[in-house]
Order: structure tokens, then C-alpha cells, then sequence
């Protein structure tokens, strides 16, 4: 199916977690490996179906099951965590995670054969061909189709909320960009990334995807790869924000807050709220100002008058929506920070051992 369908949205408060990892070797610099994991060999039960490799060969994603609620993440996160380390253990790989490898080169290392990423790499080109980056992806079910849309498009003003207190990936190519998170820039290179515009109704965003496949813009709703989108194949909101994380804790801790996010803002649906329906370019700003800025970042108002930093964003939040874990988030030293400390003070090579699981 190229397509997704409104029947899809038939459950409120599930949850399913994507990790992308980097495959490393010996001395912490990436190597290919996802075909021999993937493909090649038997991953033990956890990982049995949620597995997957991704563009180029030494970047690998891992799906939880299915969960019920926020109570049941952490458990999952970290046996999923745990099951990747030891498979590729078994075969020869370490397993790094970043928002990007501060010691992979795109032009050095091999593509997947997969038709699919071929297809890509054909049609997009350079952008696609250097896209070494790696993500975390939290979906959360909603039970209506409409009510998931608007629920995209609330979500928006939050998201460089995410991506600032989850940056982790100052270094691209094995230079320091200036940047907290690089891999939203890279990725950003794509067509349909980014910070999506709203939609007055699931019917528009469903003739949308139908159009940009019919008219071969992309094969599948898959390339659709904004920051936030209604899957139209799990029934989820989907927030495809935050770098890829080294810490499960702050994996942990995001994953609740997006869950809280959505339940509220599907429960202010239900309440008839108009909701703010930000402008892209107002929000655009404020993911640039995650992007360079991290944890120091400041953030134009929900109500555009004004200013408020990150540190106050979080404060109100953690109030509003009893999520505790985001201040520990807030208060720990990024994982850009984290980065730029240790190949200053102990070089590049402790570097890629600090970010190895």
C-alpha cells in the first residue's frame, strides 16, 4: 500500500518506539554491518521483526513492540537497547549513539543495496547520498483520524522544544559545525522534511500524500519525513524531531513528554479548541534557534509576543503535564555539550568510545 488510510486511527495512548543506531568496529569508527544483522543472520526474539537497516550500511533502526502506555517504556527501550549490543556483539560490531557519527565521512562508506534506498539515492542525489544521520521516532496512537491531524498540527510549536533539549550532534563529515544538532540541517537537505505546514482536515493531508505519490514526488507515504506527521499506516502522530540519544533516561524522558503532549492536546480536541495553527515560518525559526543553540535556546512565544527560554518552557511543562524527567533532561549537560568536552579535553578517539553503548 502506497497510501494510508483514516481507519488506521483506532486507538488513543498507544505507543511505539524507533531508535537508529550507528554500527561501529573496534576502534569506534563506523563500519558497515547492517546487512550481515539484518539480513544475514538471526537476531534473537526481541528483535525478530524490529530490526531494520537504513541508507548506508553502518546506520541500523530498532522498533519496540507495541506498547500500552508511557509506563511500559523504559523497560522496552533498554531490553531492545540491550538486545542490539549483544547481537552485534556476537558478529564482530559495537553499536554508537548519535544525531550523527562525529567520525563518519559520507563519501567513505557504502550505501544499502536495498531497491528501495537505491531508488532514492537515484532520485534525490547528493542530499540522499550524504545522509549519515540518525533519529529518534516516538509514535503515539490516536483514535480519529481528524483528531490526529490537529493534533500534528498543534504538536509543531513543540518540536524545536525537542530538538533543543535533544541535540546531540555538533560534528558532520569530522568537522564541528557550530551547530547543536547538524543532523537536523542534513537531514533538512531532503525534500519533505522539515517542519510541515498545518492541515484543516485528514482528507487534505490524505489527497496529499495520494498526489505526491501519483505524481512521483515519492514512492510511498514512508517518504513523507517531516517532523511530525500523521501515519497513516500505524494510526499515530508521529514526532520525528529529537537526534538519536547515547543516554536511554533522556530516550525515556522524551517519550513521556510526547505522550503526555498528544493525550493533551487530543483531550483540547475533544473540547473544541481552536488551537494556534502557527504559521511554518514562525516555527521554522524557533527549530533554527534548537538547531544552533541546544539547550541555550530561547523560543518566539506560542503567542508571538515574546520570548522564553528553553529552561522556562520545561519548568512549565514539567508542571503542566507532570513530566519530571524532562527537567533532568534540561539540567544534564546536551549531548552537543557532552561532545565538544570530550574531544577537547581527550581527543577524537575518546570521543568515539564515549558515544559506544
Amino acid at each position: 500500500m502506497t497510501t494510508g488510510s483514516p481507519d488506521a486511527f483506532s486507538e488513543l495512548g498507544t505507543l511505539g518506539v524507533e531508535e537508529e543506531f550507528f554500527l561501529v568496529g573496534a576502534d569506534g569508527r563506523p563500519t558497515a554491518g547492517s546487512d550481515t544483522l539484518v539480513y544475514e543472520a538471526d537476531p534473537p526474539a526481541r528483535l525478530t521483526d524490529r530490526i531494520d537497516h537504513e541508507l548506508f550500511k553502518f546506520v541500523i533502526e530498532t522498533q519496540t513492540p507495541k506498547l500500552g502506555g508511557p509506563s511500559e517504556a523504559g523497560d522496552a527501550i533498554r531490553e531492545t537497547r540491550d538486545a542490539l549490543v549483544s547481537y552485534a556483539a556476537e558478529h564482530g560490531y559495537g553499536v554508537a549513539a548519535a544525531g550523527l557519527h562525529p567520525g563518519a565521512r559520507w563519501r567513505e562508506h557504502e550505501h544499502a543495496e536495498k531497491p528501495r534506498y537505491r531508488s532514492q539515492l537515484e532520485r534525490i542525489q547528493y542530499p540522499q547520498h550524504r545522509n549519515t544521520t540518525a533519529g529518534l521516532h516516538i509514535h503515539v496512537g490516536v483514535d480519529d483520524a481528524d483528531k490526529a491531524m490537529w493534533v500534528a498540527n498543534e504538536i509543531r510549536w513543540y518540536l524545536p522544544v525537542l530538538l533543543a533539549l535533544s541535540a546531540n550532534s555538533p560534528y558532520w563529515n569530522g568537522h564541528d559545525t557550530g551547530l547543536a544538532s547538524a543532523r537536523a540541517k542534513v537531514f533538512e537537505n531532503l525534500p519533505n522534511t522539515g517542519m510541515p505546514t498545518t492541515f484543516d482536515s485528514y482528507a487534505e493531508f490524505d489527497a496529499f500524500e495520494e498526489r505526491m505519490v501519483e505524481h512521483g514526488s515519492m514512492a510511498d507515504r514512508g517518504e513523507i519525513w517531516w517532523d511530525v506527521r500523521p501515519h497513516s499506516g500505524h494510526g499515530t502522530v508521529e514526532v520525528r524531531a529529537p537526534d538519536a540519544q547515547h543516554d536511554p533516561a533522556v530516550v525515556e524522558a522524551l517519550v513521556r513528554y510526547v505522550h503526555a503532549l498528544v493525550i493533551d492536546l487530543a483531550e483540547r480536541y475533544a473540547d473544541g479548541e481552536s488551537g494556534y495553527a502557527h504559521r511554518r515560518e514562525l516555527l521554522d525559526e524557533n527549530k533554527w534557534r534548537a538547531t544552533r543553540h541546544g539547550h541555550d535556546a530561547s523560543f518566539i512565544a506560542r503567542d508571538g509576543d515574546g520570548t522564553v527560554t528553553l529552561g522556562e518552557v520545561v519548568d512549565r511543562e514539567c508542571e503542566r503535564l507532570d513530566v519530571a524527567g524532562l527537567r533532568d533532561v534540561y539540567e544534564t549537560e546536551s549531548g552537543a555539550d557532552f561532545q565538544r568536552r570530550v574531544r577537547d579535553t581527550e581527543g577524537a578517539n575518546a570521543l568515539y568510545d564515549a558515544v559506544r553503548l
